[in-house]
């Protein structure tokens, strides 16, 4: 797996790139310019990921349950190896979780999954139910549901999340939702904003004029919220 660094001080940022995205993706993007100044001042430090969704989600003629069981490796990968290696570099206590598009999604279950790593989420133009089909995006796993499965949905086990320690965590969390008026997840975009009102989570939920699921509107984005 490579990944590349950019910082050498202040809060860390983690950084999930889009369907089958590249871990240079971000860069790429403009989206590490954008944030030139506090990467330079030592407010920031950016940790950019490389995928495997071609071997997960989007590894169609592997079974549902492989592609699921390929992601979880991929969580494991980062938890205990990118944790050490930013723990290892740099002492700062605060990690942000953020992604684009699928990134968004990886950012998001990651950090609900295991809120005592993260102080921040920054979600741009997500889907959090790879279950769900709208337009032409189907769902990933072709039917199949399996306990995997939900427990790496945020929107379905979120809800029934009763564990008082874990959510203060997530209620500690400065979580940042955005996605435009016209992608095909904004419903469940105002799902997940619901699930966490619900569930007592105070976030910011913000909405884009258009699809704004391209590189010129997250680099807006990038420079408002990150």
């Amino acid at each position: 797996m490579e990944l590349l660094i950019f910082g050498y001080a202040g809060e860390k940022m983690l950084v999930f790139p889009t369907r089958g995205g590249r871990f240079y993706e971000y860069e790429n993007l403009r989206l590490i310019e954008v944030q030139r100044e506090k990467i330079e001042a030592g407010e920031l430090q950016v940790y950019c990921l490389d995928s495997i969704d071609t071997e997960s989600f989007y590894c169609f003629w592997a079974h549902p349950s492989g592609r699921i069981e390929r992601h979880m490796q991929y969580e494991d990968y980062i938890l205990h190896e990118v944790f050490p290696l930013m723990n290892a570099k740099n002492p700062h206590p605060k990690v942000t979780a953020h992604g684009c598009s699928l990134g968004a999604f990886h950012a998001a279950n990651i950090a609900f999954r295991h809120p005592e790593l993260f102080n921040r989420l920054v979600a741009f133009s997500g889907r959090y139910d790879l279950t769900w089909s709208v337009e032409h995006f189907r769902d990933l796993f072709d039917g199949y549901y399996s306990e995997s499965i939900y427990y790496h949905t945020p929107t379905h086990f979120l809800p029934n999340l009763g564990c008082e320690d874990r959510l203060q965590k997530l209620r500690d969390m400065d979580i940042v939702l955005t996605i435009g008026k016209e992608d095909p997840f904004r419903h469940n975009n105002e799902q997940l904003s619901d699930i966490l009102r619900s569930k007592g989570v105070e976030h910011e939920y913000y909405l884009w004029n258009e699809r704004a699921h391209q590189g010129r509107y997250w680099r807006q984005m990038a420079g408002i919220y990150v």
